[in-house]
C-alpha cells in the first residue's frame, strides 16, 4: 500500500480498473473473484456497511464521514455473525484511504465494507467457515431526491424482528426484507417504503432511519424498536439537541403520526437527511419540505462538505 496519489493525478478508473481490498490485499476489480459455492452468496451469511466520501470542489478534497464509527459498527455486526474482521479499526480506515487516493476520485462517492462466510460449501450454519474481507468503491450521487422530497407508503412488509434476525446489525440477508418493501413501493408509484414493526410501530424505511417532527419536537423510534443503530441519525440527535437546541424524543411512534406529523423525514448514509412530503397519499404538512428538516440538511451537509470547522474530527481528508 506504498503508493499514493492525488486527486489532481488521477481519473478517476471505470469499475473494473478500480483499486479494490480484497482477501489479504489492494488489486483490482476486474482481478477479485468468489466462487458460486461462498456460503454467504447462498445463506445471506454476511455483513456489510456504507459510508460516504463527499467531495468539495472549494476545498479541492474528499472527505469520508465518520469512518471509524463505521467500521465499529461492522466489527459489532461481524460479532453476531461469529466473524471477526481481519484488522483493527485504524487500519482498515487507512486501507480505505489508501484505496480512495488511488482511485483518485473527484466527486462523492461510496466505499462498501464487506465481511462474509467465505468457504465454499453447503449447509446453513455459522461456525466452522472461513471469513472473507473485501472493501469496494464507487462514485455515488443522491440515493433519494434530497431537495423536491419524497413520497412514501407504508408498507405490507413488516420489519424483521430482532427474535427473529438481528435487526441491528447491517446483515446482508435481512436486506431481503427491505428488498421487497422498496419494490413493493416503488412499483405502486412511490419513492420509498416506511416499514411497521410486528406490532404495529412506525419502524424505518427500506433503508433509512426516520424522523417525524411534531410540535417542534423531533421523535424518531427507539433502538428497541427493531431499527439500525443509525450513524447518520446518531448524528443528527447529535445536531438538533446541541446545535438547534431542540428536543428529540425516542419513542414507539403510531402509523396515524405519520399523517398528523408537521414535517418527516429519513436518513441515512444513503438517504442522508431526505425530507418528505406524501404519505399514503396524504400531504405530510404543506406538501413542501420543512422548514425544520431542511434547517438540518442544510447544517448536515456543511459539515459533510468540510465548511463546518467546528465537527472537523467527524471527517477524515483523503488527499
Amino acid at each position: 500500500m506504498s503508493e499514493t496519489a492525488t486527486a489532481a493525478t488521477i481519473t478517476a478508473p471505470d469499475q473494473e480498473e478500480s483499486w479494490v481490498y480484497f482477501e489479504g490485499g489492494i488489486r483490482r476489480y476486474r482481478d477479485a473473484k468468489l466462487g458460486l459455492m461462498t456460503h454467504a452468496l447462498h445463506y445471506g451469511t454476511g455483513c456489510f456497511e456504507g459510508l460516504r466520501g463527499y467531495w468539495s470542489e472549494e476545498l479541492g478534497q474528499l472527505f469520508t464521514f465518520r469512518q471509524p464509527e463505521h467500521y465499529r459498527r461492522l466489527r459489532d455486526s461481524a460479532k453476531i455473525l461469529e466473524m471477526e474482521l481481519p484488522h483493527g479499526i485504524d487500519e482498515l480506515c487507512s486501507i480505505t484511504d489508501e484505496l480512495l487516493r488511488r482511485n483518485g476520485y473527484r466527486q462523492d462517492v461510496y466505499v462498501r465494507p464487506l465481511c462474509y462466510k467465505a468457504s465454499e460449501e453447503i449447509g446453513v450454519r455459522l461456525h466452522n467457515l472461513r471469513t472473507g474481507f473485501a472493501i469496494y468503491t464507487a462514485p455515488f450521487g443522491a440515493y433519494v431526491d434530497v431537495d423536491a422530497g419524497i413520497r412514501c407508503m407504508v408498507s405490507s412488509w413488516r420489519r424483521v424482528d430482532d427474535n427473529a434476525a438481528p435487526a441491528r446489525g447491517k446483515i446482508t440477508g435481512i436486506y431481503v426484507n427491505s428488498a421487497l418493501a422498496k419494490t413493493e413501493a416503488m412499483s405502486n408509484g412511490y419513492d420509498e417504503a416506511i416499514m411497521l414493526t410486528h406490532d404495529g410501530h412506525v419502524c424505518e424505511g427500506s433503508a433509512e432511519n426516520i424522523f417525524i417532527v411534531r410540535d417542534g419536537s423531533f421523535i424518531t423510534p427507539p433502538e428497541t424498536d427493531n431499527i439500525l443503530e443509525g450513524i447518520t441519525r446518531a448524528s443528527l440527535i447529535h445536531l438538533i439537541t446541541e446545535e438547534m437546541g431542540l428536543d428529540v424524543v425516542q419513542r414507539s411512534i403510531d402509523r396515524s403520526e405519520l399523517y398528523v406529523a408537521d414535517e418527516v423525514f429519513l436518513c441515512g448514509t444513503g438517504a442522508q437527511v431526505s425530507p418528505v412530503i406524501e404519505i399514503d397519499r396524504r400531504r405530510v404538512g404543506d406538501g413542501e419540505p420543512g422548514p425544520l428538516t431542511m434547517r438540518l440538511q442544510s447544517m448536515y451537509f456543511d459539515i459533510c462538505k468540510g465548511r463546518n470547522d467546528k465537527f472537523r474530527d467527524w471527517l477524515t481528508a483523503i488527499y
